[in-house]
């Protein structure tokens, strides 16, 4: 039986180090690696309304945004002869990855400590943070 480790994708350097990392790790647990991108409708605050909903991405921001996931985000997985698969999610970062990770009965889940979001002097991003409280599976963070 396969073991699968579903890793958090999302172009920053904290990403790209975890991707690295499952590169290195999968061959020796013969495992498969699960890309995920999360692709979240973004909403702004607005002070006397709440929060202003922004229209969805389009299909062409869609296609670049799995482009970069499977060409750039997932090279070093295809560098490593690893076998992966890119996913693109709808759905808030951190519930998208614990869906993922459900539905592919994963073994690991992995994440960078922080993302591309958020406030760098925070030692763990808001989805790691979230992943640490609520994934309900070995979890490892990369710093």
């Amino acid at each position: 039986m396969t073991m699968r480790i579903i890793v958090a994708a999302d172009g920053s350097d904290c990403a790209h180090r975890a991707i690295e990392w499952c590169a290195q790790i999968a061959p020796a647990l013969d495992a498969e690696v699960v890309a995920v991108h999360a692709v979240e409708d973004p909403v702004y605050p607005m002070p006397a309304l709440a929060y202003v909903a922004v229209p969805p991405l389009t299909q062409e921001a869609r296609d670049e945004i799995r482009r970069a996931l499977e060409e750039e985000w997932c090279a070093p997985l295809a560098k490593a002869g690893t076998r992966y698969r890119p996913v693109l999610v709808d759905g808030p970062a951190s519930s998208a990855i614990i869906r993922v990770a459900e539905e592919e009965d994963a073994d690991l889940v992995v994440t960078g400590r922080r993302g591309r979001g958020g406030f760098a002097e925070l030692l763990l991003g808001s989805t790691s943070h979230q992943l640490a409280h609520h994934v309900g599976r070995p979890l490892v963070i990369i710093p």
